[in-house]
Formats: structure tokens, sequence, C-alpha cells
């Protein structure tokens, strides 16, 4: 089953479906063997390992550059944070053929304003895109598209910027007629009222998606219960990694010495199975002239 075809069906599935955040080819290839069905690659998660601000300040051909190597490492979907698109509809579209390309299975598009900001950030601070304007970009992300099970996910940002349920239903409804395949509501609230009221309103009338980030304590059982058909773990193996990295950094700071640290991490021979080091072995031997094989470690 092609990867876009295994996204639509997760979104359109009758049960509760959860997306994983990863942002490079060795996190999006652990999530994979965790057994998740699908891939976040969040735009927070990749300019953050980057070493920037989420606020565009990654380009949208070095995102591309970083999605062809987790698209690569996998065969399960993912489902790129596309930020607003990067620009107008001319650069959304141009966006989605550049996907298409590399095997990614759809994008998730925001209505805020180029260059966007987190919406964790003072939030209530940022405008929103016109309704008539986002939907005109959704609209030729679609009619761009080759492949028909590509997916385009239209963010809400309505309560993000301070705004009521009645301005995140009409832009969901406009986003829906738009083209959109699936609308992703968020909240940074602490509970899941928000969320909740709009899922009563909404009457499964599309699927939703929505990243319970802030409001983590919610049971998975409130989300099902309201109708929500997909969740996205956003940003949890980035923090991950700068938990770990801090913790190690400083521990062989401390120590000087790696005696205390070699026990509490992965094997070297992990690393190199997940970049599947043997492939590359056998190859050698089927595919080079001589004995002598580059990639085989020397024993003396």
């Amino acid at each position: 089953m092609k990867k876009t075809t295994k996204l639509k069906s997760l979104l359109n599935s009758p049960q509760l479906e959860y997306l994983m955040e990863a942002h490079n080819g060795l996190s999006a290839k652990i999530v994979e063997e965790a057994g998740f069905r699908g891939i976040w690659a969040s735009g927070l998660s990749i300019s953050a390992s980057m070493g920037v601000r989420d606020n565009n300040e990654v380009s949208w051909t070095q995102v591309v550059d970083i999605l062809g190597f987790m698209s690569d490492a996998t065969t399960i979907p993912i489902l790129l944070d596309g930020d607003t698109g990067y620009g107008n509809f001319n650069n959304a579209r141009r966006l989605v053929m550049k996907l298409e390309q590399i095997d990614i299975a759809g994008v998730c598009i925001e209505d805020k304003l180029f260059p966007k900001t987190n919406s964790f950030i003072n939030g209530t601070a940022q405008p929103l895109a016109p309704i008539e304007e986002f939907c005109g970009k959704i609209k030729a992300m679609k009619d761009t598209q080759l492949d028909d099970d590509f997916v385009v996910v239209a963010r809400v940002e309505a309560f993000i910027a301070g705004w009521g349920v009645e301005e995140a239903l009409a832009r969901a409804e406009a986003y829906r007629q738009a083209g959109a395949d699936a609308v992703l509501i968020h909240s940074k609230d602490s509970d899941f009222a928000q969320i909740e009221d709009f899922m009563k309103v909404w009457k499964n009338r599309h699927p939703v998606v929505i990243v319970p980030t802030k409001y983590y304590s919610t049971p998975t059982s409130e989300f099902v219960k309201a109708g929500v058909n997909a969740i996205i773990w956003a940003n949890q193996n980035l923090r991950a990694s700068i938990t770990a990295m801090q913790d190690i950094s400083k521990q062989i700071h401390k120590d000087e010495s790696l005696m205390q640290v070699e026990n509490s991490i992965v094997n070297v021979d992990e690393v190199f199975r997940l970049q599947n080091a043997e492939e590359l072995q056998i190859a050698e031997k089927k595919y080079l002239p001589s004995a002598t094989h580059p990639s085989q470690p020397e024993t003396e």
C-alpha cells in the first residue's frame, strides 16, 4: 500500500490513531520500530535539532532535505508540519510537488501568517490569515497533487489566537469545503475543554486531529469519547533526546571519563544496526571486484 493511502486510511480510521514525532532519519526509524503507524515531522523539532527557532528560520528546501532521509529510512507514512506552507499559495503548491517526489504522505498547514511563530509563544498576539486566502491555499495544494491520496490537513489556530468556538467552527468548515482532508484543532489550554466544545458542534462531519501537548493529563479515553480521529505526539522524542544529551554531557564533563556512562547508553553496534551497516557489507561482497571491502572493520 502506498504511504499516502496508509495516511489517508489512518485519518479516516474508525478507531483512534496516533502519529509520533520525529525530526531526522534516525528518529523516524526509531518511531517505526516502536510500532507507530505514522510519523509527524515536527517543524519545532526539526528547527530545534538544527539549533534555530521555530520561526521559519529553516528554509523549506532544508526541511525537504531532511524529509528525504526520513522517508528513505521508513516504510510508514510521514505527515509534515508544513507551518503556513512557507509563503502564499504558490509556495504551498510547489511544496506539494516536492513532497510527492520524495514520498511524503501529506502536509499540515496552519492558518497563521508567514513567517510563523510557535503557537505556544505569545499565541494571542499572532494574527490569523484571512479565511478566503487560506482556503485559496488549500485549493491550490489539492489542485497540484498528482496522487489522489496525498493528504492536506488544515490546522485551525483560532483557540491559540484567543478566539472562541464560533471562529474555530467557521474556519474549520470553510477549510473542509475548500478541500482539506482533515482539520487539526489546536489549543494551548491545560485541559481538554476547548477541543471538547468544538467536537460537540463539529458533529463528526470530517476527520479531526489534535495535539495534546499542553493538556497531556487528559485521559485518552476522553479523546475517544469526543470522536477525535487521530492524535499527534508532537515533540516528545526531541525533548527526550535533549534530556539525555544534557545529562550525559554533564556526566562526562564532570568525570573526565566514560566509566560511569557506558552502561547507560546504547552500544555502538546498535547505532550500526539502525544505520543498516550490515546491508552495505553484503553489497560490497556482491559488487566490489576485489577481496577488499572498505566497510569491514579492521582486526589486528
